[in-house]
């Protein structure tokens, strides 16, 4: 299970979904995608923003806060929440 976890300041994403095999894994690919698209444009914007640790998951460490970051972490989070409603078994998020 992928296992997201959410505070003002941090979100870190650990584990796999376990839908597929690996490659295969829709859940997995979903979360990557959200994940990879949301950073890569947090850093074309304001590359000192965020600092994102790949060592054990993701740890995505939120540096500023502004109205565009704010956004992007917002729509960041609404999509996985969309995610677990479609595949509860798979992914859960936390607010901490």
């Amino acid at each position: 299970m992928i296992k997201v976890k959410i505070n003002n300041n941090q979100i870190t994403i650990k584990g796999h979904a376990d839908y597929e095999e690996m490659g295969k894994d829709i859940v997995c690919a979903s979360v990557s995608s959200i994940v990879i698209t949301t950073v890569n444009a947090i850093m074309r914007i304001n590359n000192q923003a965020i600092d994102v640790n790949e060592t054990n998951g993701v740890i995505i460490n939120i540096l500023k806060h502004d109205e565009i970051v704010d956004k992007l972490i917002l729509n960041l989070i609404e999509l996985l929440k969309e995610l677990e409603k479609k595949y509860p078994k798979y992914i859960e998020i936390r607010r901490c």
